[in-house]
């Protein structure tokens, strides 16, 4: 399953945060496509795979104190176009 996750920070993250946070992703089963720091309401964009919404959830349940997350399930367009009878 393919995930967006928008991230704010809650405060500026240390030098150790930014670098451990990608591993600490990966060692909970999530696989990083691709990861955008953005100006605007959010400080960053992250798209995951992961094998279902309770990995993504328990991942970023340990973010909790850096970042607060919002994660969207991403449907590629023609699966989607399926779905609604396209």
């Amino acid at each position: 399953m393919t995930f967006i996750t928008l991230v704010k920070f809650r405060r500026r993250p240390t030098a150790d945060e930014v670098n451990s946070a990608p591993q600490k992703l990966q060692q909970a089963g999530l696989k990083i496509v691709s990861s955008y720091w953005t100006l605007g309401q959010y400080d960053a964009v992250v798209t995951l795979e992961a094998p279902d919404e309770k990995s993504v959830m328990k991942a970023m349940g340990g973010l909790m104190e850096l970042a607060s997350t919002e994660t969207l399930v991403a449907i590629p367009r023609a699966e989607a176009l399926k779905l609604v009878g396209y």
